[in-house]
């Protein structure tokens, strides 16, 4: 009699192209929402650009939103248990001149 392991109906085999794999930095999420979706726009703004183009769109159902939220709060709580805690934007200064030279009018 043939002895085989059950499958695991769970299991979720998940590929990545090497274009996604690369990613798309962002440095401003801009977040929507309708009674039936939450829409995040991840956009990437350089200085002294007067025009920013979203990089990637990521549209949930409410209940993936909540579920997504839960995910990022206990990956965040993990990361500062190993790497201390990370400073709040409204704790530190942001030059808006990235560090490059001052524009003038």
């Amino acid at each position: 009699m043939d002895k085989q392991q059950p499958q695991n109906n769970n299991q979720l085999n998940i590929e990545i192209t090497e274009e996604v794999a690369e990613g798309a930095y962002a440095n401003l999420a801009i977040i929507t929402h309708s009674h039936a979706e939450f829409v995040l726009d991840f956009v990437n703004v350089m200085p002294s650009t007067p025009k920013s183009k979203v990089k990637s769109r990521i549209i949930f159902t409410p209940m993936h939103a909540k579920r997504f939220m839960k995910a990022l709060i206990e990956n965040i709580e993990r990361y500062e248990a190993a790497h201390g805690n990370i400073q709040d934007l409204e704790q530190i200064e942001i030059p808006m001149n990235f560090g490059g030279p001052t524009a003038q009018a």
